[in-house]
């Protein structure tokens, strides 16, 4: 076992929460167990994910999206409460890193999905207040066609199919990619004078931009694009500590 305080250290270490003006609390949420054995990961904290951490011995859950945003209401309705029961009747600790997971150059969702991808090269892409979240990606040679970048998405997702403009240059040698609901940093793509964007859940209006401006826009689905870091986390966590790993997908076909 290795103490909880050890391994928000260590995870606050690695991805620098400091350094991104999110919209949540990134870090430890709620205080369970000082000892972690267990960890589980999972893109969202909720009911099933707390329940199936539980049963599976938990000391630590850790997520992408936690529960505490800014704007959401003060007081703990009866679903706040029922999950919260869950975590402190089994002394389960639950951490989230939100924007510090997207913008990780090495471990984030959007790093990892490059490479999914098989590009050559990736560099940061797409600030948010200053820092970056995705990656701005270079496919080896001559680049891939259109086709293929759809099928390597769809692989990369476990199955899901995308949801596809095929509007830009065909081969695709270029592509910005950053996850979850990032439909305007297509912006940054077209400014960047890349051939494709990839984003999770799109907006109404990614269709007019993709077909006006010229460029292929993919949306692979908000929870398929950000499973990626905090898998990979877990991982992380199990090599250097030695504790226990269990990434536990809840689908989610948004």
């Amino acid at each position: 076992m290795i103490p909880l305080k050890s391994v928000i250290a260590h995870l606050d270490d690695l991805l620098h929460p400091g350094a991104y003006a999110d919209y949540c609390p990134n870090g430890l949420q709620v205080a369970g167990s000082e000892q972690v054995a267990t960890v589980i990961t999972g893109v969202s904290a909720h009911l099933e994910l707390f329940e199936r951490a539980a049963a599976l011995d938990a000391d630590l859950i850790l997520v992408h999206h936690g529960l505490f945003w800014d704007g959401s209401p003060r007081g703990l309705d009866r679903v706040a409460v029922r999950r919260l029961r869950v975590l402190l009747d089994h002394e389960i600790s639950l951490a989230a890193y939100h924007l510090p997971l997207d913008g990780h150059q090495e471990h984030g969702n959007n790093a990892l999905l490059a490479q999914a991808l098989g590009v050559a090269t990736w560099a940061p892409f797409a600030p948010h207040r200053g820092t970056p979240l995705g990656v701005q990606a270079t496919f080896p040679d001559r680049g891939i066609s259109q086709e293929e970048l759809i099928a390597r998405i769809r692989t990369a997702t476990g199955g899901r199919e995308p949801l596809a403009f095929r509007e830009g240059p065909d081969p695709v040698r270029t592509v910005g990619i950053v996850s979850g609901a990032a439909t305007d940093h297509v912006h940054d793509a077209l400014a960047a004078g890349l051939d494709a964007f990839v984003t999770g859940e799109p907006a109404e209006r990614a269709m007019a931009i993709a077909r006006d401006h010229g460029i292929t826009f993919v949306a692979a689905g908000h929870h398929a694009t950000e499973t990626f870091g905090v898998r990979r986390l877990g991982e992380l966590l199990a090599a250097r500590f030695g504790v226990r790993h269990e990434f536990v997908d809840v689908p989610n076909p948004i």
